[in-house]
């Protein structure tokens, strides 16, 4: 890794759910609202309810709730199978 790479901005592309929505209409915003809701284990009276994952994608800051659009589609191949990454 060169010098140059090292003080290199991290460039992340962080949306809101809407934005996210707006960008990609074929996840509306309820969809991604209740994907958001399962990404996180949780508990019940039954026991323990694993999460879908998606938290990997997801910035908390706060109540906002960002998503990471690069991310997202790293954990959408993951849940279709898919080994290889995306890049850009």
């Amino acid at each position: 890794m060169s010098a140059n790479n090292v003080n290199a901005p991290l460039s992340r592309s962080l949306l809101s759910v809407r934005l996210f929505a707006e960008r990609h209409p074929v996840f509306p915003q309820g969809s991604l609202r209740n994907l958001i809701f399962l990404s996180k284990e949780r508990h019940t009276s039954q026991g323990v309810i694993p999460g879908n994952g998606l938290d990997m994608a997801l910035v908390r800051v706060g109540r906002k709730v960002l998503i990471d659009e690069a991310k997202f589609f790293e954990w959408l191949d993951q849940q279709q199978g898919h080994k290889e990454v995306r890049n850009g």
